[in-house]
């Protein structure tokens, strides 16, 4: 490993960056890499650099496993004139995740959290998830030749342990509080030497930095004013403003966006601790939302979510199960087709620009964090119309719902 240390984001506290537990010893908040030099962009992407090797001067690898990875990020920017239209923006773009290898943001924390545990000679590793980060993980572990413990909840949707459990994990379904076996899960993985690449983890947030950097290059490190982005851990926002960061220390951007975090309304432990002003995200104690994804009642980094979102004064919005539902179908007449809450961005930023926080002819980034295939059950709340016909009256058919066409 490069000269870099692990930072504590509560209490200053520091550790070596060899270290694998991912939480402060005296304060218990989430830990951060810190003191790698800032660098350059190296060369090419495609077929000569994988997603570390090109930012590999941002990260504290002295070494890379270009094997371990499944063609991750360098995700595409997609611009919408509509819907910046209708919504009175400058600019919109979506950073379209869904086409991650395993559909969603989580690969390039993974690959990260996966060098690092070879780096410390781990030979398993293991994730508590909802859904994404969970696929992602067996996937990867089952590339790189490792044991995979995959935990996820008893309520976890029939639907999506089939994506998960066709790599071969060890896959366990827990019943208990969610927000309570991300905890118990990196204590046993302490005392049982099993690398667990949670949602926050430090390594994992470092993977979602090269988001930021994907997002300066494409826009021609002309940074945008918002960046919006759905918030369950906290480890993806921290992740994306933490690159914007060190783009910014290395002096390839002038400036930094503001960020809007976006919760689910029935599951927003952060949105209530921001909007009452609080300094620390208390328990949500029955949640309730069709955004599994981003349903963590109890976020690990959701202090330190708070403490960037004030300090760079950006804002936390929340919306509803039925916002996003019409979200993911304007989101599909673009032509992405998100999860519900990978389209949660677009809703919101239709309330904040209601409400005056986002101003008109401002430039707005939506992260879109994960794809729509991954659960299909959202499908049944939408109204889909599907014609039928024989096909003798086929033409006919067409006639009618298309009368001013011409041949």
């Amino acid at each position: 490993m490069k000269k870099s240390f692990l930072i504590c984001t509560g209490c200053g506290r520091t550790w070596p960056v060899t270290r694998a537990f991912p939480r402060c010893d005296f304060c218990a908040e989430p830990l951060e890499v810190r003191g790698v030099v800032p660098g350059r962009i190296r060369g090419s992407r495609f077929p000569h650099r994988t997603l570390l090797e090109r930012y590999r001067d941002f990260f504290p690898f002295r070494t890379l496993n270009g094997e371990l990875s499944l063609g991750e990020g360098f995700t595409p920017l997609v611009r919408s004139a509509r819907l910046a239209g209708a919504t009175g923006l400058g600019d919109l773009f979506f950073k379209n995740e869904t086409v991650n290898p395993t559909w969603s943001f989580k690969d390039r924390g993974t690959v990260s959290g996966v060098q690092h545990a070879l780096c410390l000679g781990y030979d398993r590793i293991g994730t508590v998830s909802s859904g994404n980060m969970a696929a992602s993980v067996a996937a990867y572990g089952a590339r790189a030749g490792l044991k995979t413990f995959v935990l996820v909840s008893a309520a976890l949707p029939a639907e999506k342990i089939a994506p998960i459990a066709i790599h071969g994990p060890v896959l366990i379904r827990v019943d208990g509080d969610y927000g309570e076996l991300y905890f118990r899960s990196i204590e046993i993985g302490k005392r049982r030497g099993i690398y667990f690449i949670n949602s926050d983890v430090p390594f994992r947030v470092e993977g979602s930095k090269t988001i930021a950097f994907e997002i300066c290059e494409q826009l021609r490190f002309r940074v945008p004013d918002w960046v919006v982005v759905p918030v369950s851990a906290g480890g993806n926002l921290r992740g994306i403003i933490k690159g914007f960061e060190e783009f910014r220390h290395a002096g390839l951007i002038a400036a930094m966006p503001r960020f809007a975090a976006v919760q689910a309304a029935g599951c927003a432990p952060v949105y209530r601790a921001f909007r009452e002003g609080s300094e620390r995200v208390q328990r949500v104690e029955r949640p309730e939302t069709l955004a599994h994804a981003i349903e963590n009642p109890f976020p690990p980094s959701g202090n330190e979510v708070l403490r960037k979102i004030r300090a760079m004064g950006g804002v936390v919005a929340a919306v509803s199960d039925e916002e996003m539902i019409a979200a993911q179908r304007e989101l599909a007449g673009e032509g992405i087709l998100a999860q519900p809450e990978g389209a949660a961005p677009i809703a919101a930023v239709r309330s904040l620009a209601e409400e005056g926080r986002i101003t008109r002819g401002e430039t707005v980034v939506c992260i879109v964090t994960g794809g729509g295939l991954k659960y299909t059950a959202a499908f049944d709340f939408h109204r889909f119309r599907v014609a039928g016909c024989t096909l003798s009256t086929l033409e006919d058919h067409i006639l009618s719902e298309d009368p001013g066409g011409g041949g």
